[in-house]
């Protein structure tokens, strides 16, 4: 199995050698614009990692697109089941890299890897940079059925929110977490039950992934033996939390099930809450 994150350096050299498709996943365009890896393809969280509603509390701030969607997407990227895809941004995976390894991992590809340290680690390592806008090689439409990775949904949540045996994560910073500011969402606080795990935590004083031995250290204790199937990860809204589902995969557990809707949807629909505000 691949690993799912890949440093700087290995990614320069793999690059010498093998025909990569590389993915910029950062928020703003025009950083794009202004310069990007040499060859990198921009995907948009909002038009392509996304199908936005009108009303967020059906499905949070940044549902996912349906799986035949984007498969289209992959397809005009020239992403096809056999490509080696490289992914980065400029947040240390959590805005959005991880989302877009989530839901390619999701279709089941194999060969998909983050940037550790992102945009900015490949820059010091030398990987020229360019405003010149790719081209992709296109392709038929990437061949999917469903997403193959585990979701929850609201009322899964709801459920879960009161039952010992399963654990959902909050991996928003503390201050959401515990209700003492609200920078995105109309409402601050958590979902009763939720523990806070920070992604923040999944890195070190120099912004790349902790070690697998570490990460795997971290989340074993969290679990306390709970299985993954009866783990449910959310942040806001769906983004973030694909940053701790690749932590706990480069760890080498089991992937827990993702919430999309996240606090967004949640915090919408006049269900119970937490503060400590």
């Amino acid at each position: 199995m691949i690993n799912p994150i890949i440093k700087a350096e290995a990614f320069h050299q793999l690059s010498q050698t093998q025909n990569l498709i590389l993915i910029d996943a950062r928020f703003v365009y025009s950083n794009y614009e202004k310069g990007h890896l040499d060859g990198a393809l921009h995907v948009d969280l909002n038009k392509d990692l996304s199908q936005i509603v009108e009303n967020p509390a059906h499905g949070g701030r940044h549902p996912l697109p349906s799986p035949a969607a984007f498969g289209s997407t992959l397809g005009k990227l020239g992403i096809t089941p056999e490509s080696h895809v490289i992914v980065y941004d400029d947040k240390n995976a959590s805005m959005s890299a991880a989302r877009f390894w989530w839901m390619l991992k999701a279709l089941g590809h194999e060969k998909v890897q983050v940037l550790d340290g992102g945009f900015q680690a490949a820059e010091k390592q030398g990987f020229l940079v360019n405003n010149e806008i790719a081209t992709p090689q296109s392709s038929s439409p990437y061949p999917v059925t469903d997403w193959k990775s585990p979701l929850a949904d609201l009322t899964e949540v709801k459920s879960a929110s009161g039952k010992r045996n399963q654990m959902i994560i909050d991996v928003r910073e503390s201050e959401r977490y515990q209700g003492l500011k609200e920078p995105i969402d109309k409402i601050a606080g958590h979902i009763p039950g939720a523990i806070n795990l920070p992604f923040t935590e999944n890195l070190d004083e120099n912004g790349s992934f902790l070690s697998q031995e570490k990460l795997k250290e971290k989340y074993l204790k969290a679990f306390k033996a709970t299985p993954s199937s009866e783990i449910i990860v959310h942040c806001g809204s769906g983004v973030t939390a694909c940053h701790t589902l690749l932590a706990i995969t480069f760890a080498g557990l089991d992937i827990p099930k993702l919430y999309v809707g996240s606090w967004s949807e949640w915090s919408r629909n006049n269900l119970p809450m937490v503060t400590e505000s």
